[in-house]
């Protein structure tokens, strides 16, 4: 005679065996770092000896959670992202939750396709590098519209939402207190467009930086978009006027290479003509002749610290978290020189 099948091992089966509550055993499982380690132990074996399997689908669904997040990004193809989206899924995996990324490209109808997930339920909280509540069409929604928020490389100008990115400022007065060390009096700023929030935020670390030199040195800003053909076209719109830089602090790494492209094809030498500092060190800063010096963003910490602040909102730990500023890193390679002895004259 056939044995009946055994009955499947229940939380209640490995919380008798370990000696703990339930509760423990649930939070050993889900939030193993919250527990005792000598705790987690007894939970682990007594799961081993019972042969207990947590259907995490349907304590999902009792709980009202998918253990999801979405990150809504304007573009994947950032070099930035992927640095970023390790440190978002190391600790989301170390939590046990997911990630789903939204790339929206800048399209408010992608970005309203990302948003059903939020009223399916499917997502419990969101990371937004976006620079802007979801969606842009919708600038005055409450934040309560949407489910728990943290914002990451661009800061959104509601203060219940806070932000995680590195201190655009600081970083920015440092790479031209760095230019002014090297003996540059004439920096030019590469901003991105006029609606850039990072921008801004480095264009204040650049004035800042001429502010406290020795010595009274102009500001001098002209205008790119954040791509390496806008550094082109901005070294191009500067040699129509009669006076020149001798140092160029752009507003990202991808900037910087197109203001060095141009140079080059005018027949300058960098650094040796003109300096060139960039923000961001991307992959290709190092591999481009002369090697760009730059400012290291810290990318995978600033995902680390956006998925851990989110989650413990999630966990109602830390719903007054504020913002987060992480120290940017000076990066001295190659396109950064003295300035030069004989100032630099336009060539046909």
């Amino acid at each position: 005679m056939s044995k009946p099948p055994a009955k499947p091992a229940t939380i209640e089966d490995v919380a008798k065996l370990a000696g703990v509550s339930i509760a423990t055993v649930s939070r050993a499982i889900r939030m193993p770092e919250k527990v005792a380690e000598s705790t987690r132990k007894r939970v682990t074996a007594a799961i081993a000896r019972t042969g207990y399997t947590a259907n995490a689908m349907a304590q999902n669904l009792r709980m009202k959670r998918s253990r999801m997040v979405m990150v809504l990004t304007p573009s994947i193809a950032d070099p930035n992202f992927p640095g970023i989206l390790i440190g978002l899924e190391k600790v989301a995996n170390a939590r046990d939750y997911g990630v789903l990324i939204g790339n929206t490209e800048g399209s408010i109808a992608l970005e309203e396709n990302h948003l059903r997930f939020l009223s399916s339920g499917m997502v419990d909280g969101l990371i937004l590098l976006t620079g802007h509540l979801p969606v842009a069409g919708q600038p005055q929604s409450p934040t309560s519209a949407f489910p728990p928020m943290v914002a990451a490389t661009r800061p959104i100008e509601r203060p219940e939402v806070s932000y995680i990115g590195v201190d655009n400022v600081s970083a920015a007065k440092m790479a031209t207190e760095y230019l002014i060390s090297l003996g540059h009096q004439k920096i030019v700023y590469v901003s991105s467009s006029s609606t850039d929030a990072v921008s801004d935020l480095r264009s204040d670390g650049y004035r800042r930086g001429l502010a406290e030199a020795a010595g009274v040195l102009d500001e001098w800003i002209i205008e790119g978009d954040g791509s390496s053909e806008g550094g082109r076209a901005a070294v191009e719109r500067l040699f129509i006027k009669d006076t020149l830089p001798t140092a160029f602090f752009c507003f990202n790494d991808d900037t910087a290479i197109g203001v060095i492209g141009a140079l080059q094809l005018r027949g300058y030498d960098v650094p040796k003509d003109f300096s060139v500092i960039g923000f961001d060190d991307i992959p290709f800063s190092n591999n481009i002749t002369p090697a760009l010096t730059t400012i290291r963003q810290p990318r995978s910490q600033i995902g680390e610290h956006a998925m851990n602040q989110l989650l413990d909102k999630l966990a109602g730990e830390d719903t007054q978290a504020g913002d987060v500023l992480l120290h940017g890193d000076l990066v001295v390679r190659e396109s950064c020189g003295p300035a030069a002895a004989v100032y630099v004259t336009r060539r046909s």
